[in-house]
């Protein structure tokens, strides 16, 4: 098997193994309630986790994506609630703001040549501020636009309920299967994660594809929040404190490599929903500390790092062994 493969194999194969270990213990688990519950509670994380899929596939970070959620959810509950704005015309004004927020990253990032981490960990806290100069109190919303989506469930015959937020995930998902796999876009940031230097001497136009990739995050993020305030319907803007540390985290789990260049989205959709199932049998359960959670992602996280090094290295190892492998010289 590929290497580049045998990330996703393992993320999948302990993904089914604690699933399944679930299951033995709660037959719940084998019902469509938990599974749409597993996609609602996680839809604005797994939405974000698209875009950062993207970011950390071009050998990029940004930790900006939890303070851009909590920003997207006060700045809709202010002007749908107190300035009586259309829910369409705001949702368009923030996905702008988004949008610009993350292109005027990506610009920071490509040509000042300022780190990523930096870059975006200065827009976290901006993002985040800005929220907090907003209002620091929490906002309900109760436009009518967002009742009817709360009331938008396809009810299975076992009462599990498929809302708006898992639907909007889904197609999330599908769209960034479609944009890494099938298009010159999604080309072009593999190209770059791999080698920015060669992809550039390909042709490939890196300084777009950047700033693409970091404008992709951005709105996505966005989005999530637009989407988490619909299925809340509030703003809060101490929501998603650390978020994107789990949003990488679930990246990495997926087996996208940290040093860029490897990775699926797919994978990611399967390492957003890991901690949730994990959350879930903690829950049912009842003995166990919730903070087993924190304890057994932290050590699938270790792992999968420990992996990918692992991954990156063995092909040194190999040529080394070539170069030193002994030579019969002929005394004839």
């Amino acid at each position: 098997m590929k290497s580049r493969f045998f990330p996703l194999l393992v993320t999948f194969l302990v993904f089914s193994a604690i699933y399944v270990y679930c299951y033995y213990h709660f037959s719940s688990f084998g019902s469509m309630r938990v599974v749409c519950n597993l996609l609602r509670d996680n839809a604005h994380l797994g939405i974000a986790a698209i875009g950062m899929t993207f970011v950390i596939i071009s050998g990029g970070i940004d930790l900006s994506v939890g303070s851009v959620i909590a920003f997207t959810g006060v700045f809709c509950a202010l002007m749908i609630t107190r300035e009586g704005m259309d829910p369409y015309l705001v949702f368009a004004i923030v996905l702008g703001m988004g949008t610009i927020f993350g292109a005027v990253m990506g610009v920071f990032i490509y040509y000042f040549k300022i780190p990523a981490f930096i870059v975006t960990l200065s827009g976290m806290f901006l993002a985040r501020g800005m929220a907090y100069v907003l209002t620091t109190e929490s906002i309900r919303i109760t436009h009518p636009l967002y009742i009817r989506v709360s009331k938008l469930v396809y009810i299975f015959p076992d009462k599990g309920r498929f809302t708006f937020a898992a639907g909007a995930f889904l197609a999330v998902l599908v769209i960034g299967i479609y944009l890494a796999h099938f298009t010159r876009f999604g080309r072009n940031v593999y190209a770059i994660g791999g080698n920015d230097t060669a992809a550039l001497m390909m042709g490939i136009p890196v300084g777009r594809t950047t700033i693409m990739v970091y404008t992709l995050s951005s709105f996505l993020a966005t989005f999530a929040g637009i989407v988490l305030s619909l299925a809340k319907r509030s703003g809060d803007s101490t929501i998603t404190v650390g978020a994107e540390m789990d949003i990488i985290a679930a990246v990495v789990i997926g087996g996208t490599l940290l040093t860029g260049g490897v990775g699926y989205v797919i994978g990611t959709f399967i390492g957003v929903l890991l901690p949730g199932v994990i959350r879930t049998y903690l829950t049912l359960e009842g003995s166990l500390s919730p903070w087993w959670i924190k304890i057994v992602v932290g050590g699938l996280l270790f792992g999968f790092i420990a992996m990918q090094k692992l991954l990156s290295t063995r092909p040194k190892l190999f040529s080394f062994r070539r170069q030193v492998r002994p030579t019969t010289v002929s005394t004839a």
